[in-house]
């Protein structure tokens, strides 16, 4: 039988490509035909038995062309519990094509890395739906899918609990009030009450609790049992139990004839509370990324030849210009035409304090407009913004797997089985040991309920979306989940300096004055010889000069290695190094110190000299970032080594790093230095921002670019700091120790609630002790198990500080 596949070919351009492509396909064993398709960069395969992508794959490689890959997400339903993880993905990767999957509990979906097709969507989800998994693909309706789950789960808790109430009074009353218990066989009877509470139950059991048999029985019965089996066979046991006491009481034992019905109903009852508050605090563990998507407005004010317009956000495409009134959201990224105002950032940077917008200025999608009005030129539109590309960043990196994951995933694998055969060995020994059936029932129904995988399966991922969730709003892109687990743990961080520590710009820092020396007329003469020269020393001598009246000059000569020569209304100016004001017979010997002191502290001093006579030294230097001193204080209090790797000359970096508080310097090194370096430092995260800095960011433990970098350091990066303030370093560091920290406590309690309560719910303690779980009790700590782990989660909401509390 030949099974057809049709995929998407990369490197195809012409009919003779065609040719080849269908020639190296044909020549596979196993490959009936191959039709390739120039027009859709597709080929048609059909292989002789299961189709084999890989190798087709491998062997267009080798003729210079390639099947494509993509990335898909699927939104599922019914995936409960660690188990289901585990058997989502074993289903998907057992697909042709399909490369490997992720599947994440705590968002209920699952990210596959396949070969493209056309049919590979359609083919993934029938496979899962097969499996008890319908899925269809991630859209951004997400939320209000999982407002509709949690709407759906809170009816089913509310109408099982309505149901269950009767149940658990009539027998449970008279346990706790032994009056009510005789009121109970004086007027209704016993059979009557037994018979209601079989009927409420079943109505519990067929009705709100229909989906753990519907899904749990199926799974059973495929060998892969997951929590739903669980419940299903405890519930269900309970109940076939009662129903004999109740309508065959004869078969059983005069002291083993009771019902259990109560146990059944609750049961279920709690479980779906759980399943609810489970929902609920899915619900918020997204709220971040939410809250992102919600901040692009659905439409903009737009200019046309007939006037300005409203149109949706969706429709804009670069080149439109937008009018922005004060207070509005930007629709889309842009540059600034007209006006000036500023602009609330926090939503990219963390950094709360509003930025001065003016002409030329860019501006980007979601950000708040201040009181001013603009006219802004689309540059980037709808998916192509920087709130789309940090959504995806974010939604990538959550639905990533820790290493840490590993260990839970070995243990959730043969986790329910052991379950399910721990809660048989129970019954077996109590009946061994002589105890009556509906003890050793008791015994085995509570292991099966109290052992549920839910809280270890929850455990990472719940805390990996809020963490990175959290991180988000501060301003810090983690484009890779396991960068979390990998910053927590680094040794030290090693920093670029230009860029990263320093503004990046040449500026002028210090002006000391000769005797009898004016300010700003020598700032204003300098600026006048500097006027025509793109030189950054020359450029920020002119930005030193803004807001001053700048004469014109005359004879403007520049010296090379030396400096400037000019005249300026008739008076001589000289502006340059020592061996220029030689050059010119110019006494410096005056302000020879201070240009030493400067020299040392880093700055690029320049002397400037009126009609032969030292008029002031101009100091310029690349100016510290105000959060670096800062952030190398908190990393240092966090016990972490900061060090500075820099291709800067060692004089000038030496300064810099003195004046932030940095002993270990590496300076003077190329792009390769620099991940040689690293590599003697230990295990070291590096935070750079340039093009020179990819390679060590790559290499790096973990990699950290400024988000005002370059594309290239961005893209090699792991974590990607928006608002370029090194005080975020610290916080990044923070959230990530925060967030392993989360994770290692709900792997903990979920690993220590299972191993302490299985014993328990098996009566292990009961000969020695008394001590015994009935299956309520288990339902109810099964529940709360999963809760507590989501809560523990949810505290990461609040981890981390702001730029400006360091």
């Amino acid at each position: 039988m030949t099974t057809t596949t049709t995929v998407e070919i990369e490197g195809l351009y012409c009919a003779a490509c065609v040719g080849r492509a269908e020639r190296v396909l044909r020549a596979q064993p196993g490959i009936d035909s191959a039709e390739v398709n120039l027009a859709q960069n597709t080929a048609r395969i059909g292989f002789a038995g299961d189709p084999d992508l890989n190798a087709a794959d491998t062997a267009l490689k080798r003729a210079g062309y390639g099947l494509r890959h993509e990335v898909t997400r699927l939104a599922l339903d019914g995936m409960t519990c660690a188990s289901c993880v585990a058997r989502v993905e074993k289903v998907l990767t057992a697909l042709p094509g399909v490369e490997g999957a992720t599947a994440n509990l705590a968002d209920t979906s699952v990210t596959v890395r396949h070969v493209a097709g056309p049919g590979m969507i359609p083919a993934m989800m029938a496979a899962l739906g097969k499996a008890g998994y319908p899925a269809e693909p991630m859209t951004d309706a997400r939320a209000d899918r999982q407002a509709a789950e949690e709407a759906a789960m809170k009816r089913r808790f509310l109408w099982a609990l309505g149901l269950t109430l009767p149940v658990f009074v009539l027998e449970m009353g008279g346990h706790l009030i032994p009056a009510f218990h005789h009121w109970v066989l004086h007027t209704i009877g016993q059979g009557p009450s037994w018979t209601v509470q079989a009927l409420l139950t079943t109505i519990v059991l067929a009705g709100p609790g229909r989906v753990f048999l519907t899904r749990g029985l199926p799974s059973l019965a495929r060998l892969s049992p997951d929590m739903n089996s669980l419940v299903a066979v405890g519930t269900l046991s309970a109940w076939i139990y009662s129903m004999v006491a109740l309508l065959v009481p004869s078969v059983l034992p005069d002291n083993a004839r009771a019902v259990y019905f109560e146990a059944a109903a609750v049961i279920v009852t709690l479980i779906l509370m759980g399943r609810w508050l489970e929902a609920r605090a899915r619900g918020r563990t997204g709220a971040a990324i939410r809250r992102l998507v919600d901040l692009q407005p659905d439409s903009a004010l737009v200019e046309t030849p007939d006037g300005a317009e409203e149109r949706s956000a969706h429709a804009l495409r670069p080149g439109d210009i937008l009018r922005i009134r004060p207070g509005e959201r930007l629709a889309a990224d842009g540059v600034v035409l007209s006006g000036t105002s500023y602009i609330d950032e926090s939503m990219i940077t963390g950094e709360p304090v509003p930025v001065a917008k003016a002409e030329g200025a860019e501006v980007t999608g979601g950000t708040v407009n201040g009181t001013g009005a603009l006219r802004v030129q689309v540059t980037r539109a709808g998916a192509d913004t920087r709130l789309q590309q940090i959504v995806r960043m974010v939604g990538e990196a959550q639905a990533g797997k820790l290493p840490i994951q590993a260990l839970v995933d070995k243990v959730t694998a043969v986790f329910v089985p052991v379950v399910m055969g721990l809660a048989l060995l129970a019954v077996v020994v109590w009946l061994v040991a002589g105890a009556a059936l509906t003890q050793a029932l008791v015994a085995g129904v509570s292991v099966l309920i109290v052992a549920c995988p839910c809280a270890m399966g929850l455990a990472t991922p719940t805390s990996i979306l809020v963490g990175t969730g959290r991180a988000a709003e501060l301003g810090i892109l983690f484009r890779k989940g396991e960068a979390l687990q990998r910053l927590s743990s680094v040794q030290g961080i090693a920093f670029d300096k230009t860029g990263t520590l320093t503004e990046g710009r040449p500026e002028l820092t210090d002006v000391v004055l000769a005797d009898g020396a004016d300010r700003a007329q020598v700032l204003a003469l300098a600026a006048a010889v500097e006027a025509q020269s793109e030189h950054p020393v020359a450029l920020a001598i002119r930005r030193g000069a803004e807001g001053l009246a700048v004469p014109e000059a005359d004879g403007v000569q520049a010296v090379p290695g030396q400096g400037v020569t000019g005249q300026v209304g008739g008076r001589q100016i000289a502006l340059g190094n020592p061996r220029l004001m030689g050059a010119q017979g110019i006494d410096i010997a005056a302000l020879s110190p201070a240009a030493a002191d400067l020299a040392a502290r880093g700055r690029t001093v320049l002397y400037a000299a009126v009609d032969g006579q030292p008029a002031a030294l101009l100091a310029v230097a690349d100016p510290i970032k105000p959060g670096a001193a800062p952030a190398v204080a908190a990393l240092k209090a966090m016990g972490l080594k900061v060090a500075m790797v820099s291709g800067d000359a060692p004089a000038t970096a030496q300064a810099v790093a003195a004046e932030i508080g940095i002993e270990t310097v590496v300076a003077g090194v190329l792009p390769e230095g620099k991940v040689q370096a690293i590599g003697g430092l230990g295990p070291m995260a590096f935070v750079g921002d340039g093009i020179n800095d990819a390679p060590v960011l790559a290499a790096a433990e973990v990699g950290l670019a400024m988000g005002q970098g370059t594309d290239v350091a961005i893209e090699a990066a792991d974590v990607v700091l928006a608002s370029g303030d090194p005080r975020a370093v610290a916080t990044a560091v923070e959230l990530a120790r925060a967030t392993l920290r989360n994770i290692r406590q709900n792997l903990f309690w979920a690993f220590a609630y299972n191993a302490a309560l299985i014993p328990v719910a098996a009566g292990v303690f009961y000969p020695a002790f008394g001590l015994m779980l009935s299956p309520m009790l288990a339902a109810g700590a099964m529940a709360l198990s999963s809760v507590f782990v989501l809560s523990n989660a949810l505290r990461l909401r609040r981890a981390g500080h702001r730029i400006g509390e360091l």
